[in-house]
């Protein structure tokens, strides 16, 4: 094995560790690349007004896309040198990270100015942080598990009161 190859080992590995499938992960990025569209318009459209506290959202919603464009879609960010460092750090966050920035980087704009505009741009980008954070609870497990489970703590609760099939047994 040539050294090339073992850091793509170890980045597949890591990306695996979250527990998130190869269609989730996309379906977050997606949303996060939209989140990011959205907070770009609607941050340009919040700074066209001469409400101090409008243009400080505005101007937050645009770096909230830039941030989101950075960590999420890179290859939108070419021009700027340090993008590809930023992706990888990103990479390997939790999603409970990416959950917990996401939805604050979104919160902040509608505390500043509360309107339909920040409303509206940041909804994408705060639904971008649920996904993740939805991520972070992990799987949901298959039904065969649960009945024995199930299963297993009905027995446990006749042990416990000493009964079976409603009717109690004395020593």
């Amino acid at each position: 094995m040539s050294s090339g190859e073992q850091p793509a080992a170890t980045n597949a590995s890591s990306a695996d560790d979250d527990g998130m499938s190869w269609w989730y992960r996309w379906i977050c990025k997606i949303a996060g690349v939209v989140g990011g569209i959205s907070c770009a318009i609607a941050g340009i459209w919040n700074c066209v007004t001469i409400n101090p506290l409008n243009i400080a959202a505005g101007v937050w919603m645009v770096l909230n896309a830039f941030v989101l464009f950075l960590c999420e879609a890179p290859f939108c960010c070419q021009f700027i040198e340090f993008a590809n460092a930023v992706a990888a750090r990103a990479d390997r966050l939790r999603p409970w990270q990416k959950a917990f920035f996401y939805c604050g980087m979104a919160l902040f704009p509608v505390i500043l100015s509360i309107s339909i505009t920040t409303l509206l741009g940041n909804a994408i980008a705060f639904g971008t942080g649920v996904l993740y954070g939805l991520a972070s609870l992990g799987k949901k497990g298959d039904a065969v598990s649960y009945a024995r489970l199930q299963h297993q703590k009905q027995g446990d609760e006749e042990k416990m009161t000493g009964t079976t099939d409603g009717v109690a047994q004395y020593p």
